[in-house]
């Protein structure tokens, strides 16, 4: 009997640090966990580890001499030539500079993700979870907006070529998920539906409603640029419309789903205004269009998101409760929106590592917080785009 849910993790996912100040911190991943296992909600001997990626899977999105570029820069001292070509392949910038251990710690991202793939397309499990991935921005021929290699990517492409399914990828990241949409931008049997505040103000500068696909593929690419300081009713107004809209369209066989968490107000990376409510009800949506689509088949993955304290391990944790049918999910899901204390044990260990007072509760309380100005022209502009957007599926 196949499994409702299953959560895979790898360690060397953990090592994928890219310098000590850097945002992208991995301890995002230990606190999420945690909060998990402190909710009662999953068991460490449960947790599937995958086996890293090689580099023939790897070769299903990223070219042979990046890899192999990676793999040179990944040893504690890299050689000169080397080091002289890294810019040329994205690596050594600011944003994404490379590290010792660089190759494994990519590899076994992209294997966790493939793996979740596998159990799900395979009939092993309904649902599978791979928090560490989501490393939407890197390119076949480089890396890009602190993504080494393109795990979400590289498993749509593995479940192309194994099991010929069609995949609806949805990125829920306040970042255009750039990467993982030219890469199948003229692939009729790939819809990539990203929702993120406007190219405009934000990286990658991408991410327009014109952005539509190309040849074949042509329609298959669906984008919801928001507003700069959008709020949660309009958010997840435009997110319900147009993504209902789209799986109707597309008729997808199997959903990956990306969770970046960085439209929180609280995220020092961009200008969204959301709460924590819309990293509880997108999964639930995402969650009911598997089952309404895909008959269950639902992969979903980690991403951005960095106020590592507040947000990412609450709204990583939501995931994994909604999937899983939790019924800490169930209470979120009350009619009228409900709310639940987080686990003491979870905030006394991380509570001196942060810098701010962790929550106490799974929800924001919004009763605290003031609504933007310009709130109405706000929610004005995305309704328009909203429009657009549904008059091009």
């Amino acid at each position: 009997m196949a499994a409702n849910a299953v959560f895979i993790h790898h360690p060397a996912a953990e090592r994928y640090e890219l310098a000590s100040e850097h945002p992208f911190n991995p301890i995002r991943l230990t606190a999420a966990r945690h909060l998990l296992e402190t909710a009662g909600a999953l068991e460490p001997s449960s947790i599937v580890m995958p086996a890293p990626a090689g580099d023939e899977l790897l070769q299903l999105v990223h070219r042979a001499d990046y890899v192999q570029a990676v793999n040179r820069l990944s040893t504690s001292q890299p050689l000169a030539e080397a080091a002289a070509q890294a810019e040329r392949y994205g690596l050594g910038t600011e944003d994404t500079p490379y590290f010792a251990g660089m190759n494994e710690a990519a590899a076994a991202i992209v294997g966790g993700s493939v793996h979740a793939a596998d159990l799900v397309m395979s009939g092993s499990a309904k649902h599978a979870y791979h928090m560490a991935g989501g490393l939407h921005h890197a390119f076949p021929d480089r890396a890009s907006g602190f993504c080494v290699y393109n795990d979400a990517a590289v498993a749509i492409a593995h479940i192309r070529k194994q099991y010929g399914a069609r995949v609806l990828y949805i990125d829920t990241d306040v970042h255009h998920g750039d990467g993982v949409q030219w890469v199948f931008y003229a692939d009729p049997d790939v819809c990539t539906y990203s929702i993120h505040e406007t190219g405009k103000f934000l990286f990658p500068g991408t991410g327009f409603i014109s952005e539509r696909g190309m040849d074949a593929g042509f329609g298959m690419s669906v984008n919801v640029p928001m507003e700069p300081y959008t709020e949660d009713e309009s958010w997840l107004d435009s997110f319900r419309l147009t993504l209902e809209k789209t799986a109707a369209m597309f008729k997808p066989d199997v959903i990956i789903s990306q969770h970046g968490c960085d439209a929180h107000a609280f995220d020092p990376l961009s200008h969204i205004q959301c709460s924590m409510r819309i990293y509880q009800a997108m999964p639930s949506i995402i969650h009911q269009l598997a089952h309404t689509y895909t008959d269950g088949r639902w992969i979903a993955v980690g991403g951005g998101g960095y106020d590592i304290w507040r947000v990412v391990p609450r709204a990583w944790a939501l995931v994994w409760l909604e999937m899983s049918d939790h019924p800490i999910s169930a209470r979120l899901n009350a009619e009228g929106g409900g709310n639940a204390p987080l686990p003491h044990a979870w905030r006394e260990r991380w509570s001196d590592m942060s810098t701010e007072p962790l929550p106490d509760q799974w929800l924001d309380d919004l009763s605290t917080w003031q609504p933007m100005p310009r709130r109405a022209q706000i929610v004005q502009r995305n309704r328009e785009i909203t429009a657009q957007v549904l008059e091009q599926i």
